[in-house]
């Protein structure tokens, strides 16, 4: 069994339409420059988590796995953007830091798919999901803020999962 650190807490989803849910919660709290990463393997949940975070931000657009043109983006009625970034072929931080991940953060929040690839070329400032398949339906994640605003939308994150 881990230990979980100090300042983080674990959300157990018992299907892909409780993942959706539980994005639907933190997409709701997502601001400009606000960073998401996702840390799993393959099958874990992280364009399930995506596809609700997108929805409770606001996003009417088809959420799908970016893995081959590296970056979605997805649109709200206000014109606001919502960036997508799947980090599986990029070849490690420098690849990362030439899409020019400030331009992105500087008019949305970004999500990351495969974040542990390119850590070094991420902001210190983020929230991060490292995510585990338990069974074919059940997923356990464990989320950990780093920066007083990641460190916020983790604690109003964690009321709205689990009241407060």
């Amino acid at each position: 069994m881990a230990v979980i650190e100090k300042g983080s807490f674990e959300v157990i989803s018992r299907s892909p339409s409780q993942t959706r849910r539980i994005g639907m919660r933190l997409g709701e709290l997502l601001l400009p420059g606000d960073v998401v990463c996702l840390e799993g393997n393959l099958g874990a949940g992280k364009t399930t988590l995506v596809q609700g975070i997108a929805s409770g931000w606001g996003s009417y657009d088809s959420v799908t796995s970016p893995s081959y043109v590296l970056v979605n983006v997805y649109r709200r009625l206000d014109q606001m953007q919502l960036f997508h970034l799947d980090a599986y072929r990029l070849s490690g931080p420098g690849e990362a830091l030439d899409l020019d991940l400030d331009a992105m953060l500087s008019q949305s929040p970004l999500l990351v798919e495969w974040a542990d690839k390119i850590a070094p070329a991420l902001p210190e400032e983020h929230l991060w999901f490292k995510m585990r398949t338990i069974n074919e339906e059940q997923r356990d994640f464990i989320v950990h803020a780093r920066g007083e605003r990641h460190k916020e939308i983790l604690e109003r994150f964690r009321e709205d999962i689990y009241g407060a």
